[in-house]
């Protein structure tokens, strides 16, 4: 049976939806019937202003490669069309890359999205659960030969991988750590990049093709044996090398060992 106090939750309910809407429409409107539509645009202004301030804090360098007077109108109209669907702040603006990447006044910019993308894992990874990577070196050289391919690792939480066909982990070296910005030729090959916070600081690890194709089999599963004989494809590949630059990295968080059947073709 419904009561007063049931009729009295519905309509808030359907009074803040309304104000929540109105927030977020293009062109601005205030929501029917309300008596202060100054205090609304004043309110409707101050969130967006908060909201453009968020995704500068997690995209400093997109903002430095198209320069305030771009990324403002940018990120306005982003967050019109991408309001937060959750009030936890730190998880606004994962949309923000492929919104650039279908933004068209940035479509002379075909690098932005993945530059973006590389900013958002690092944000990602700095808010991603502590844990102290897995002194895994000594135990590795405990295993057996035969036994090595079957092993699997399991990655440290901040770990994300990103590839692009843009020198973007270049991009962002140059507009983060260098005093003066170094020109980033178009000559300059495609680049990957595992990101991790192994201790309290965010790095990012440059990998080459080979080096992404065995990270990424290994983060999706796969087995050091399976993972190594995918990352063969491409030219150059070490194992030994690959797997003692994550190790230093502190990717993992530990690994595990699998059976390994008779004439397994991925021993290593």
């Amino acid at each position: 049976m419904r009561t007063s106090h049931d009729d009295a939750c519905e309509r808030l309910l359907a009074l803040q939806a309304g104000f929540s809407r109105a927030l977020f429409k293009t062109p601005p409107a205030p929501p029917p019937g309300l008596i202060h539509a100054r205090r609304f645009t004043v309110h409707r202004n101050n969130l967006y202003a908060s909201l453009i301030e968020v995704l500068r804090a997690r995209y400093p360098v997109i903002e430095r490669l198209v320069g305030g007077d771009f990324f403002k109108p940018a990120a306005s109209l982003f967050v019109s069309a991408h309001p937060p669907s959750t009030p936890v702040l730190i998880e606004y603006g994962e949309d923000f890359p492929a919104f650039l990447e279908s933004f068209e006044p940035a479509r002379g910019l075909p690098y932005l999205a993945d530059v973006a993308r590389l900013e958002w894992l690092r944000h990602v990874a700095y808010h991603a659960a502590d844990r102290t990577p897995a002194p895994i070196a000594s135990s590795l050289a405990s295993v057996s030969p035969e036994r090595a391919g079957g092993l699997t690792f399991a990655f440290h939480p901040s770990a994300g991988l990103i590839a692009s066909p843009y020198p973007i982990v270049s991009i962002w070296e140059t507009n983060t750590l260098d005093e003066r910005v170094r020109p980033i030729g178009p000559a300059l090959p495609s680049e990957a990049a595992l990101v991790i916070r192994p201790q309290l600081q965010v790095n990012v690890l440059r990998l080459d093709a080979a080096g992404h194709a065995f990270t990424a089999a290994l983060a999706a599963g796969e087995t050091l044996g399976q993972a190594a004989a995918r990352a063969a494809a491409n030219e150059g590949f070490d194992l030994g090398p690959t797997l003692a630059k994550l190790i230093a990295a502190g990717a993992f968080s530990g690994f595990a060992a699998t059976p390994i059947q008779a004439g397994d073709p991925h021993h290593v």
